[in-house]
């Protein structure tokens, strides 16, 4: 009996054993399935995005070698601008072509402004140093050359501007215009004391002289420009700026953080016995150093005084106000402390900041010059005097002058209201404003744009013109905020048909679509007129990106864009994932916004999702909501109408690590079948339409409008 109690008490404890050895294999099972699973998915999933990426290389490096051969085999005379010496015999000969008439001179200028173009596509980051600075560098010889090539032109139509006057004003005024530009020229030849102004009502364009002006020796030219060569110097200007004050922001640092302990004791070793030296013989010698810097940056502070007292005296004709102004500028920079303090500029303030605004519809060069002397009839002779010095600027500016204006920040409105030119302009047809245009004048000197110095303002919808006044003749443009379309309130991206998408985007000043067909895309949009020369018309992404920023109408995103628009923070790796997953299934799922993707935090995102194989909307109850993190997606229990937001999985379904992966479980065989055969263009156009919007972030429906 002893003998069977013992035995059956064994046999109980390796079944107990055995049960709980079976209940952990299973546990340990369960996760390394749940493993081995993911990372079948991850490695599925990782292998069709680099296919497609490895297609989409080949195909761009063929069209970019198709594209070289082409332009070899074109055999039209006209140099490639990649190639150095063929662009240098071209700015060449034609920096001394003695042409002078207006008309060749715009042909030849439209040939140039080509060559710019196709420099702006060569220079990229990529390029190595010494290249980009040669591609630059001849960029700016074609601009500068394109702009002198005008200048001549300007003056022989002012030569003879007495044998164009007008008989009913007495005076010249011209227009000439092509694709590119509008040359208006008005010459005061009968000097009326009352002349107020004239408006080229052609084009859109007038002016108003004060009483000093009207009775010069003067001519007046307005030069509309559709391009734009002043704002990239801003750019760099800018750019270079940011490096340097980062720079400063280190320097400065390191010259007021002094060490607690001696570079020899930083192991916690003596080391100063070996070079014979102790730890505070080589704290003072690091301490004179930082003297010394100290000493280095007093000097460059003392080097800018005298470059602005030497500043003072050239100025010295210009007015007293001006000197005081200088002279009290300098009074408190000398009674600032000698120490390595960045010197502040109160005119900065008016600088404007193009990462924040962007310059629409080109640049308008409006000056003034001395009327060249016309010739006059003696004896049966034309007999006209010759000048070599080219066309003057006629200098004038109303007082008070930019420097007291710009230093004391007030300005007398009474005092120049007589002194200042006055500009009429109606907004150029090819470019849509969705807010009130500024104004900015461009600032040679800095190379940047300014709002300051500009008085009067005013803006007419029913007339699309602006009109303001300026002290000085300067070249101008209009402005318009770069993000004044974000944050979106809503998208929706429906498939089309196989290879076909149509994106639809909803912001809070307009509505747009833009339709993805292959590798082409076209853009559509109600109640733009201004917009006709792109509405409708199929072009590459990049293309129609340039196009839209071109026309005032900017929904794609860059660096800086989160610095400026109040956004929906997501991890950037997840989001980017996220649009190559929506870009594979593109052409048989349906997606669009969902209002609690602002509540998931910032390391999830919630989107509609539902097959849709037809071109008709998604009816609203087809949609479902699916939750997509890092380590893995879900379908979501809720939808877009539940009353809170809930992590519940929906029934029926399960946890993938990729959302390729999540749709598949319900997907038809037809939906899988478009998706199989899906070209890698399109993919990847789609997936670039999405990484340039960054609808996922960027979408915040309830943020109110008038903060954006």
């Amino acid at each position: 009996e002893r003998l069977q109690k013992e035995e059956e008490q064994r046999r109980r404890k390796e079944e107990g054993m055995n049960c709980i050895y079976s209940k952990s294999s299973m546990s340990l099972t369960a996760p390394l399935q749940d493993r081995e699973r993911r990372e079948d998915e991850l490695n599925e999933l990782r292998f069709k995005l680099e296919e497609n990426q490895s297609a989409v290389n080949t195909w761009e490096a063929a069209s970019r070698e198709q594209a070289e051969w082409d332009q070899y085999m074109l055999c039209d005379g006209n140099p490639n601008p990649a190639v150095q010496p063929e662009i240098n015999t071209f700015i060449s000969l034609w920096q001394d072509d003695p042409e002078l008439q207006i008309q060749p001179i715009m042909q030849q200028c439209a040939l140039a402004l080509r060559l710019t173009d196709e420099l702006g596509l060569l220079l990229n980051p990529e390029l190595e140093s010494a290249v980009e600075q040669v591609y630059y560098s001849t960029l700016l010889s074609l601009q500068n050359l394109i702009h002198n090539k005008y200048l001549l032109a300007t003056e022989e139509i002012l030569n003879r501007a007495k044998a164009c006057v007008d008989n009913e004003t007495g005076n010249m005024q011209t227009v000439v215009q092509d694709d590119n530009i509008t040359l208006c020229l008005w010459a005061n030849l009968n000097k009326k004391p009352r002349f107020k102004g004239y408006h080229f009502k052609d084009v859109g364009l007038g002016f108003e002289l004060p009483r000093q002006l009207a009775m010069s020796d003067i001519a007046v030219r307005f030069l509309h420009t559709n391009y734009d060569h002043l704002s990239h110097l801003s750019h760099r200007a800018q750019e270079e700026k940011r490096k340097l004050e980062k720079e400063e922001e280190e320097n400065t640092e390191t010259t007021l953080t002094l060490p607690e302990t001696p570079r020899a004791l930083e192991d916690g070793e003596m080391k100063g016995e070996e070079n014979g030296r102790t730890s505070a013989e080589q704290a003072d010698e690091e301490i004179q150093s930082l003297k010394s810097e100290r000493k280095k940056s007093a000097a460059s502070v003392h080097s800018a005084k005298k470059e602005r007292k030497s500043s003072s005296r050239r100025q010295k004709e210009e007015g007293e106000g001006q000197i005081e102004i200088e002279t009290i500028v300098e009074d408190e920079a000398d009674s600032a402390p000698a120490v390595a303090v960045p010197v502040t500029d109160s005119r900065e303030e008016h600088v404007v900041d193009l990462q924040k605004y962007t310059p629409l519809g080109g640049v308008f060069y409006f000056e003034v010059f001395h009327l060249p002397p016309q010739s006059y009839t003696a004896r049966g002779w034309e007999i006209r005097q010759l000048l070599d010095t080219g066309l003057q600027v006629f200098p004038y500016q109303s007082e008070p002058s930019l420097v007291q204006i710009a230093v004391s920040g007030k300005q007398d409105d009474n005092s120049t209201q007589s002194g200042a030119v006055g500009v009429t302009v109606i907004l150029p047809d090819s470019v849509i404003f969705l807010k009130e245009p500024q104004v900015a004048r461009w600032d040679a000197t800095g190379q940047h744009w300014r709002t300051d110095c500009i008085m009067d303002t005013s803006y007419s919808a029913e007339t699309r013109s602006v009109s303001f006044r300026m002290e000085s003749f300067s070249s101008f443009t209009l402005l318009q905020e770069i993000y004044a379309n974000m944050p979106f309130q809503s998208w929706e991206l429906r498939p089309l048909g196989q290879d076909s998408v149509l994106f639809t985007l909803n912001t809070a000043l307009s509505e747009l679509s833009i339709t993805v067909k292959g590798n082409q895309c076209m853009l559509q949009m109600k109640d733009a007129l201004e917009l006709a020369h792109i509405l409708g018309k199929w072009m590459s992404l990049s293309s129609l990106q340039t196009a839209m920023r071109r026309a005032g109408v900017n929904i794609f995103v860059n660096e800086y864009s989160d610095k400026y628009v109040t956004v929906n923070k997501k991890d950037p790796l997840i989001e980017h994932a996220v649009y190559e997953q929506m870009a594979l299934v593109s052409s048989s799922y349906a997606f669009s916004w969902s209002q609690w993707n602002t509540q998931c935090g910032q390391e999830h995102l919630v989107l509609q999702v539902c097959e849709q194989l037809s071109a008709s909307p998604v009816p609203e109850e087809a949609w479902s909501l699916y939750l997509l993190g890092a380590q893995r997606s879900q379908r979501l229990n809720i939808s877009e109408r539940s009353e809170a937001f809930s992590l519940d999985l929906a029934e029926g379904t399960e946890f993938h690590s990729t959302l390729l992966h999540m749709l598949r479980d319900s997907m038809s065989p037809e939906g899988r079948a478009r998706i199989d055969h899906s070209h890698f263009l399109y993919t990847n156009t789609v997936q670039k339409l999405l990484s340039a919007t960054r609808v996922l972030t960027f979408t915040r429906r309830d943020v109110n409008t008038a903060d954006n």
